[in-house]
């Protein structure tokens, strides 16, 4: 684990690693200071410990069931690994970017995987959300939101991010009820303003409220139905899953060969009719298909299905935290869906 500055700092070495950046290589060594004590005021501050969770998510829909594999790529030596959470009965979260905080007074990190709770419109920090009933889908974005704040806030060194690039990440992935498969994606961003006398260099930090992308179902009912593929942090320079199986590339073409039933799954997505596998082989064509994108890359594998809810395939070391039941969600509360569930 390393503190906020080289939280920071690491980050934006990564895009400098993309992007061959020289400018951000210098942002990072000046985000060094952020846990400096706070010149501006002469005060000390505990220092902040932060850990990033880097990789990757890979989903197929099939015909009643949702498999996923999450595959670890640490973003420094001593990342933790994507952790998953499961937030209700059909549906589970993927954790990237600043997932566990520490100060270094507290022996015990926060962790956001752990004790989370749902904010409804009944909870008193929910009455600067202007909806007027809490949908299920913001109410898990607020959730995250609330743990996040008092975390950001602590940033006061100047750090020079994109408006779209997210300190913090989560892939949510299940079933809705009246509405069917979705995975979505909340990406969480920060703003910052200076503050004080003109030199002072300290800035206030906040966490905005969640994007919300919606990964699948894809727009339209003509879309294709492929495989969901998300990298953390993104990287518009690797090969999605889908392109190497359009391809046929040859570790997918010995897929094809191995078993006639890998060969009608990789059909089905060739067609972009993903959904009409059968789940049992969409399952154990992802088993398959996983290690070859993974390379030596610790992942996990799961399933999660509308009545059954989540099942491990192959299941991490430690066991996934279960969130704080909602007493205050009813079931039939609405979402941020924006279509009808699509045909399968």
């Amino acid at each position: 684990m390393w503190n906020t500055a080289e939280t920071m700092s690491r980050l934006l070495a990564i895009r400098a690693y993309r992007y061959l950046s020289a400018a951000l290589l210098a942002i990072a060594a000046a985000i060094m200071l952020a846990a400096s004590p706070c010149r501006a005021q002469g005060q000390h501050e505990d220092e902040i410990v932060a850990n990033l969770a880097g990789g990757r998510v890979i989903v197929h829909v099939s015909q009643e069931l949702i498999s996923f594999a999450v595959i670890d790529k640490p973003i420094e030596a001593n990342s933790h690994p994507p952790r998953v959470l499961s937030v209700d009965s059909t549906h589970v979260g993927v954790l990237f970017g600043a997932a566990e905080w520490q100060l270094a007074a507290d022996p015990k990190p926060t962790r956001l995987d752990k004790n989370f709770q749902r904010i409804t419109k009944q909870d008193p920090r929910y009455h600067a959300y202007p909806d007027e009933t809490a949908p299920d889908l913001e109410s898990i974005g607020v959730g995250f939101l609330e743990r996040l704040r008092p975390l950001v806030a602590q940033l006061h060194t100047k750090l020079t991010f994109a408006p779209e690039e997210p300190i913090f990440e989560v892939v949510l992935i299940g079933y809705a009820r009246d509405y069917g498969p979705e995975v979505w994606q909340l990406d969480y961003r920060i703003e910052q303003e200076e503050v004080g006398a003109r030199g002072n260099d300290y800035w206030q930090t906040r966490v905005l409220r969640p994007h919300f992308t919606q990964l699948y179902p894809p727009e339209g009912k003509k879309s294709p139905r492929m495989l969901v593929d998300i990298h953390y942090p993104d990287d518009p320079d690797a090969s999605s899953v889908n392109a190497i199986i359009l391809r046929d590339d040859a570790r997918i073409a010995r897929l094809r060969s191995a078993d006639p039933r890998f060969a009608k799954v990789l059909e089905n997505i060739g067609k972009g009719q993903a959904q009409k596998a059968v789940d049992a082989d969409a399952t154990n064509f992802l088993r398959a298909l996983v290690p070859i994108v993974a390379e030596d890359a610790h992942f996990v594998l799961g399933t999660v299905g509308e009545s059954e809810g989540f099942v491990w395939i192959v299941a991490p070391e430690e066991p996934i935290e279960s969130a704080v039941p909602d007493k205050d969600q009813p079931p039939e509360a609405p979402s941020l869906r924006r279509r009808p569930r699509p045909p399968q």
